[in-house]
């Protein structure tokens, strides 16, 4: 099924099928599983059940594209799609000719299954943590064990005798993928407490306890020592019913004077606090920092007027620059090519 919506600012779209989310057009970021996104751009995000999608503006056009599942998981490659090990699971539209041909159009149920094969293609192709497709195929063999085991406090020996392989996994993951299976496992759990936390009314012990925890002090300290928080500090601050204003009023007031100003200072004043205290409550709703999404917004813009061929000198001055050598700098740190080269 495809469904196209104007997104609502701050509102949690749960995703209840394998789904493929296409934005068409929007300015900011995005939140998927509390971790905000500012290089969504010509990307296909997959997202698989139980995921969660948001959007920090008004101004998002968005395509969601449901899989059903007897489509899906023919096939173990399909999991490097969905199945998300470190942070968000993509494929670069642009880089993937295919790719658009299928999704420019309306996608049926005959055409989802060379949907799926193309895009597999594409993520082996480009390969975002440089392995092969046997090393892909025990990293996301570990990544089933602990979507399964998780909260029955599996360790890391526990869980290698699950897998079934001539490599030595501990040193496969942690060599391609940065992290150790302790971490992974980890980073799972807080995930599930995080979400049980922010989008149910169970009891913090109840929490606890669904989580494995034999002692909800424990867990307690636990979540606070990983997050920064306590359970009860993370459920006020994500305010997932009442989804207050303020996301919606700071990320207005950078939309509209990010281009005169990139002080910290003039944001807080606009807001009526210190930097300290805005710097923190966008930390705490956002789970990003003020001045990475002041930067995220000056990149938007900036890329927007690129592509509608103004000069790179005349963008430089309209985004707030005394001088062009500096916005190319500032562009060609967080783009990773220069204005210019951008352009064309």
């Amino acid at each position: 099924m495809v469904n196209k919506i104007n997104a609502e600012i701050n509102k949690v779209y749960f995703i209840n099928k394998y789904t493929l989310v296409h934005i068409l057009k929007g300015s900011g970021n995005i939140q998927v599983d509390f971790k905000n996104y500012d290089d969504w751009e010509d990307k296909a995000i997959f997202l698989e059940k139980g995921q969660y999608i948001k959007f920090t503006s008004d101004d998002f056009v968005v395509r969601f594209i449901d899989f059903p599942d007897e489509i899906l998981f023919k096939s173990k490659d399909v999991r490097i799609l969905f199945k998300h090990l470190i942070s968000l699971g993509y494929i670069n539209f642009s880089e993937c000719e295919d790719c658009k041909m299928f999704v420019n159009k309306t996608v049926f149920n005959e055409e989802m299954v060379q949907f799926i094969d193309v895009s597999t293609k594409q993520w082996y192709w480009q390969n975002p943590f440089h392995a092969n497709r046997d090393e892909y195929q025990i990293i996301f063999d570990v990544k089933d064990v602990i979507d399964a085991e998780f909260n029955n406090k599996i360790d890391t020996k526990s869980l290698v005798n699950h897998v079934h392989s001539d490599y030595n996994v501990q040193h496969l993951v942690k060599d391609k993928l940065g992290i150790t299976i302790n971490k992974l496992i980890t980073k799972k759990q807080l995930l599930e407490s995080k979400k049980e936390i922010a989008f149910t009314d169970k009891s913090i012990k109840e929490i606890a306890f669904d989580q494995g925890y034999k002692d909800p002090a424990y867990f307690n300290r636990v979540f606070k020592n990983n997050v920064g928080e306590t359970p009860s500090q993370f459920r006020n601050t994500f305010d997932y019913e009442n989804r207050d204003l303020f996301t919606q009023n700071i990320t207005e007031l950078i939309k509209t004077y990010h281009k005169e100003e990139h002080a910290l200072g003039f944001y807080a004043d606009k807001m009526n606090v210190s930097v300290k205290t805005l710097s923190k409550k966008v930390r705490q709703k956002m789970n990003n920092s003020l001045g990475q999404l002041i930067r995220s917004q000056i990149i938007f813009s900036a890329k927007d007027m690129l592509r509608k061929s103004e000069n790179v000198k005349d963008v430089a001055y309209a985004l707030g620059f005394e001088e062009a050598n500096h916005f190319s700098q500032f562009f060609t740190n967080y783009v990773g090519v220069s204005p210019s080269t951008y352009k064309k």
